[in-house]
Formats: C-alpha cells, sequence, structure tokens
C-alpha cells in the first residue's frame, strides 16, 4: 500500500462511532456524519477568512483549531444576492467568511479513491458548494471521495480599483480573488485528500457554466498547473467576452480596474480603507454581469490570456478532457438583446447574416437558436478540436434529454439541466422523475465516474464514447432513448458560426 493509503487507512480507523467519523488532518480534527455506506464532512475552511485587510487579498493560510470541529452541517454562501429559488443556491446564511469546502468518501474504500472537486456555476454572481443539488452521496457510492466548495463572487471575488493597485505589493496577483480561492481549495485537497481516502495523485476538476469557465481557465492558469488530473467542462463557453485588468478591452471597452472605478465613484467610494470598510452587501447593487465581461477578467498572472488564445497555441494542460453543452441552452434570448451574448453577432456582414439565417432555416429559428450555439455549442467543438489538435484526449457530448412535463417552452434541454443527472440528485428536477430520467442519470455518472477513475469514460455496459479528432468529430448525444454516438447535430450552421467568429476583426 502507498503511503497516502497508508494515511487514509489510518485516519479513516479514528472513527468513534459508525455514524460519527473523524478524520485528523494538519488544520485539527474533523467529526463528521456517516449511514451505512457514505461518510460527510462539511464547512472545512480551506484558506483564511477573506474579511476586513483580508478583502481583495489572495487567500491566506486555513485556519487551525483545538479539539474536535463540528464538520456536520454546511458553512455559509458566499456573498450573493438573496436566493430565488435556483436550485444551484444552496441554504443561508451568507458571510464574506465563506471559504469551506465538504467531502463525501465512501465507507467501505479499500484503496486511494478517484477524487472528483466540483465547481459551481451561477454566472460568478451567485450558488455555492452547499446546494442539495450538488450532493455527493451517490457519486460517493460509485467510489468517487467528492468535493464541493464555495469560492468568492461578483466585485468581492473578480474586482480591481486603481486605489487597490497602489497599495498593492509588487508581484502580488490581483482581480481573479474567486479563481485564486478556488487554486487554494485544490492545493487543500493536494494537501489533505488522503485523509479522506482520496487519492491526491487522481484529482479529476468538473463544473458547469460558469463553474465550467472556471475550469477552462484553471488549465490555462500556471498556478493550478500541476493541481488537478483531468477536467470536465459541463456548459463552460470558450469565448466569452474576457477583460483585461489594466489595459481596454475588445472594441475599447474599459478595462476591469476602470469599470471597479466608475461602480465605486457612483457608490461614494474613493479609497482603498474606503473599500474594505463598506458592508458586502453593497457591492451587489448594480449586479455585475457575466456576459458583459464585467468578472471574465485577464489578470496575467492567473488568467494570462483568453481561454481560446491559449488553447490555440496548445498551452493548456495536458490532461484528459470532457466538454459539452445542452441542446437548448439559452432559449429564452435572443441576438437583438442589448447585452454581451446579444452583442455576439452585432458585427456580422450582411451576407454572413443571411447564409446564417438560411442555415437556421429562417430568421425566426436564427433568432431562438443561435445564442446557445455561438454561446456554448460552437466554443465546445472548437476547444475539443483544438485539445486533440495539441495532442491529447478530448471527449465532446451534447445533452438533449427532456421532458413534455417541463413547464418552459424550451424545446430541448435548457441551460444547467444536466446537473442532477450527474449527480444522481434527480429529486431536484422541476418535473417528476421517470424511468427515463433514472437511466439517463446512471448513464451519466458511469461515464463520468470512468473517466475520473481511468481518464477514460468509456467502460462496460455503455455507449462506446470516441474521442474527438479534427476532422470527423462524433460526439456522445444524451437522448430520451438512452445515450447514442452521432455526428455533431447541426454541424453545417456551426462551420458558418465558426467562420464568423474565427475572421480576422478590425
Amino acid at each position: 500500500m502507498t503511503i497516502a493509503g497508508v494515511f487514509a487507512t489510518l485516519s479513516l480507523m479514528m472513527a468513534p462511532a459508525a455514524d460519527q467519523p473523524t478524520v485528523r488532518i494538519p488544520q485539527g480534527v474533523l467529526n463528521g456524519r456517516a449511514d451505512a455506506d457514505v461518510a460527510a464532512f462539511k464547512n472545512i475552511p480551506y484558506a483564511a477568512p477573506p474579511t476586513a485587510e483580508r478583502r481583495w487579498r489572495p487567500p491566506g493560510p486555513a485556519p487551525t483549531w483545538q479539539g474536535q470541529r463540528d464538520a456536520s452541517a454546511y458553512g455559509p454562501l458566499c456573498i450573493q444576492a438573496p436566493p430565488n429559488g435556483d436550485p444551484g443556491v444552496g441554504p443561508l446564511p451568507m458571510s464574506e467568511d465563506c471559504l469551506n469546502l465538504n467531502v463525501w468518501r465512501p465507507i467501505s474504500a479499500a484503496q486511494p479513491a478517484p477524487v472528483m472537486i466540483w465547481i459551481h456555476g451561477g454566472g460568478l454572481v451567485n450558488g455555492s458548494g452547499t446546494a442539495p443539488l450538488y450532493d455527493g452521496t451517490n457519486l460517493a457510492k460509485r467510489g468517487m471521495v467528492v468535493v464541493t466548495l464555495n469560492y468568492r463572487l461578483g466585485r468581492l471575488g473578480f474586482f480591481d480599483h486603481p486605489a487597490l493597485a497602489a497599495e498593492r505589493p509588487a508581484g502580488e496577483a490581483a482581480g481573479n480573488y474567486g479563481l485564486m480561492d478556488v487554486t487554494a481549495a485544490l492545493k487543500w485537497v493536494r494537501a489533505n485528500i488522503a485523509a479522506f481516502g482520496g487519492d491526491p495523485e487522481n484529482v479529476t476538476i468538473f463544473g458547469e457554466s460558469a463553474g465550467g469557465a472556471i475550469v477552462t481557465r484553471l488549465m490555462i492558469s500556471p498556478p493550478a498547473r500541476g493541481l488537478f488530473d483531468r477536467a470536465i467542462v459541463q456548459s463552460g463557453l470558450g469565448r466569452e467576452l474576457q477583460t483585461p485588468l489594466d489595459r481596454k478591452g475588445a472594441y475599447g471597452a474599459p478595462s476591469a480596474r476602470e469599470r471597479g472605478e466608475v461602480w465605486a465613484y457612483g457608490a461614494g467610494l474613493r479609497t482603498a480603507a474606503d473599500l474594505r470598510a463598506a458592508p458586502a452587501d453593497l457591492f451587489l447593487t448594480p449586479p455585475p454581469v457575466f456576459a458583459n465581461g464585467d468578472l471574465t477578467l485577464i489578470d496575467g498572472r492567473i488568467v494570462p490570456s483568453t481561454v481560446e488564445a491559449a488553447f490555440k497555441a496548445g498551452r493548456q494542460a495536458p490532461v484528459p478532457f470532457i466538454i459539452g453543452s445542452n441542446s437548448a441552452e439559452f432559449w429564452w434570448m435572443r441576438p437583438t438583446d442589448r447585452n454581451g451574448y446579444g452583442q455576439i453577432d452585432d458585427d456580422m456582414t450582411w451576407l454572413e447574416r443571411a447564409d446564417a439565417v438560411q442555415a437556421y432555416g429562417g430568421l425566426e429559428a436564427f433568432d431562438k437558436l443561435a445564442i446557445t450555439d455561438l454561446v456554448f455549442s460552437e466554443p465546445a467543438r472548437m476547444l475539443a478540436r483544438l485539445h486533440a489538435k495539441a495532442g491529447h484526449p478530448a471527449w465532446l457530448y451534447r445533452f438533449d434529454i427532456s421532458s413534455p412535463q417541463n413547464p418552459e417552452p424550451h424545446g430541448g434541454a435548457t441551460h444547467a439541466i444536466e446537473r442532477p443527472y450527474v449527480f444522481g440528485t434527480l429529486n431536484t428536477l422541476p418535473y417528476p422523475v421517470e424511468d427515463r430520467d433514472r437511466k439517463a442519470s446512471e448513464a451519466m455518472m458511469g461515464y463520468w465516474t470512468a473517466f475520473a477513475r481511468s481518464g477514460d469514460p468509456n467502460g462496460v455496459g455503455r455507449p462506446r464514447w470516441p474521442t474527438t479528432t479534427l476532422r470527423d468529430t462524433r460526439l456522445m448525444n444524451f437522448v430520451n432513448p438512452g445515450p447514442t454516438v452521432t455526428p455533431v447535430p447541426f454541424s453545417a450552421r456551426l462551420d458558418l458560426l465558426e467562420r464568423f467568429r474565427e475572421r480576422p476583426r478590425p
């Protein structure tokens, strides 16, 4: 047995009772909760509280404690707007002191188990690792050690200002504090997960929407290199607007620092002391917008370039990679909408637009489907192909499970609806669960956990999922009758959009 395995075995033997397991880590002793199959440890601090003078600082060392720490209940959410029924937001309270994570492990793991670290979505302004949607029990029952986490959100997590820059020590990373938090959590996992029975040398990161966008950033982030071994991106964009920290962005858009100064001026805040003394909820109004590039920052250290530029140059982490999207992601959004997504097609020439409308079968279909393809479907195919071009294994998928009982007029699988299928938390679906849903969830959990275990999603009893190639790209299509390998659906219209996105701009 490896040293990690011995340490894990010794730690797991410490449990004083079957339903109250304890684990010792360098910070102290944790007292969790368990049932017959899975033990859970919650609200574990992985970094110093980012409060007072630590607001807009890189995450500091995790705190220690004396005696046993109760790890039976979730910790607070990071500061965000009040929950509005989003199943990706966990229970209150919320606090700036929110850098905590949760661990589920199988009771009967006989050897170090693969580790899966979930990074929640929510447009970088809401969500948490504590939502029942992300309960790790069912993945742990399949032999995984599962970690969910919180990271700083909104202006508390992705922000800069000239006054902060003026007092910043030379060489200190800035702007992407939420991403620094996630990196700190990955370091914590490498250092501590063996005590929970996990294998620190077999770590898969996976995330959805903004969480998927964080995964792509981790793949190009120098400080995160070597902290994970596989990556899964669920509806994680790929060509989104990204804003430089201290220089103009695309089309002369203001830098992140300029945006921060304008917002702070309107809020009556001038100095670094003002900013750090302001109540946290002040930073929620007006809300920053992911689609407009308010939160997707290129700081030069944590995120050195755009995601697509790094993938084109082959600078991404050379790890096995799954990426995909849903069939009707933003079905409610139109190219004419006045936000960053609606602006994507604004510089189409009349001929490009005419060709695209024809490819979609008319203007009505273009208006309904183009944003899903421009924001998700085409970028996912692009990143999968670029990863394959760099010589690394990539698998592409499309999720199209839909229910006639879903009240949304979506015409397919809407944004984020695949999450309960991945976690086996089908009770959180907004419609009655049918046998179709249970079979789809079993298949997705099977592919995802096989990938986490070996770097290949394939296994006995499931259709074989082919790797992505540059020319004949096929994907796994998760549809109501069951997972099926097909050519990329609607590839002709994606080809048109790709040519539009790739052509030189003034």
